[in-house]
């Protein structure tokens, strides 16, 4: 860290100002990683690390911490084997997941138990109940685990303050959220105009990734 500052950020840093007529610049490394802790085993793939001095917290205003700074996300990354409950119907304490690895659903039961899978999430993509967070109401559905996961969560209350401090993410999220919506009603509507068949053939043409990871009973019950 030490001679790359030195070797190139400090001969770099005088053009950047001059350039961009800037007051103060500061060096940021970026690099892609993974984190293992080191009493369980447990690893957590796709960390971006950051690589800062000094001069990076002062000029946010901030006093710097000591040692190495670890994201909530990457804090609260959790593993859940299959079955495993993350959100329970009616709970009104949320949380916003991102899925590392393997597949989780969306379900939602009636009091007499009998459940309707709504929708599949698998690694890169999301969970959440922000809409319900946001309307102060109980988490309409529950989210469990298909198959083993790995799941990075956050309090949304907290998640949401991140969204408002920065505009176009919030923005890109609640659009996901809308589309996730939609989706759901799609399939919801599938399931009275198409035939068993035909339910098949649109899940393996939107998800032909999901078609052999998801437990044929957990697909029957979804189609």
């Amino acid at each position: 860290w030490h001679s790359v500052v030195r070797d190139l950020w400090a001969p770099l840093s005088k053009d950047l100002e001059g350039a961009l007529g800037a007051t103060a610049t500061v060096p940021l490394i970026v690099a892609d990683a993974f984190v293992t802790l080191e009493s369980s085993g447990r690893r957590a793939s796709k960390v971006i690390v950051y690589g800062v001095d000094e001069r990076f917290w002062a000029f946010h205003g901030l006093a710097p911490p000591e040692g190495v700074v670890v994201s909530p996300a990457l804090a609260s990354e959790v593993g859940a084997t299959e079955g495993d409950v993350l959100l329970t119907q009616g709970a009104h304490d949320m949380e916003q997941y991102f899925v590392l690895d393997g597949v989780l659903k969306r379900v939602v039961s009636n009091p007499e138990g009998k459940e309707m899978i709504l929708r599949f999430a698998k690694e890169d993509d999301m969970e959440t109940s922000y809409a319900a967070w946001r309307l102060r109401t109980p988490a309409p559905y529950s989210i469990r685990a298909v198959t083993k996961a790995r799941v990075a969560k956050l309090p949304l209350p907290q998640w949401a303050a991140i969204l408002d401090g920065n505009t176009e993410l919030k923005d890109d999220f609640e659009y996901e959220v809308m589309f996730l919506m939609s989706e759901v009603m799609a399939h919801t509507i599938t399931l009275h105009l198409l035939d068993a068949p035909g339910r098949v053939h649109r899940f393996l043409r939107k998800h032909p990734d999901l078609a052999e990871r998801v437990p044929k009973k957990e697909l029957a019950s979804y189609l």
